[in-house]
């Protein structure tokens, strides 16, 4: 008997990784980026933070692109998935 898809975020690990390394894992498990959220460092939003889906981004090495915007995984805040906390920079 196979796992469910959501039975799979059981087992992530979260420790000490790059935001990178976490969402190429969650793609690559096969996990429903919509599921994903991501928040950024974004001066002049509200509070200097924004919130994106997973789905509204791709990956690249340096970056992640929202459209035709390119974002530095440095930026990333906290990353959730299905409301559960998989990254945050504060627990770093």
């Amino acid at each position: 008997m196979g796992r469910e898809k959501g039975d799979r975020m059981a087992e992530f690990d979260k420790g000490r990784r790059h935001p990178r390394e976490i969402l190429n894992e969650i793609k690559w498990r096969g996990l429903d980026m919509e599921r994903c959220e991501i928040e950024v460092l974004h001066r002049g939003a509200p509070k200097d933070r924004i919130t994106l889906k997973g789905s509204e981004i791709s990956l690249g090495r340096s970056f992640f692109a929202r459209g035709e915007t390119m974002i530095p995984y440095h930026r990333i805040l906290r990353i959730w998935y299905d409301g559960r906390t998989v990254y945050s920079r504060a627990a770093r």
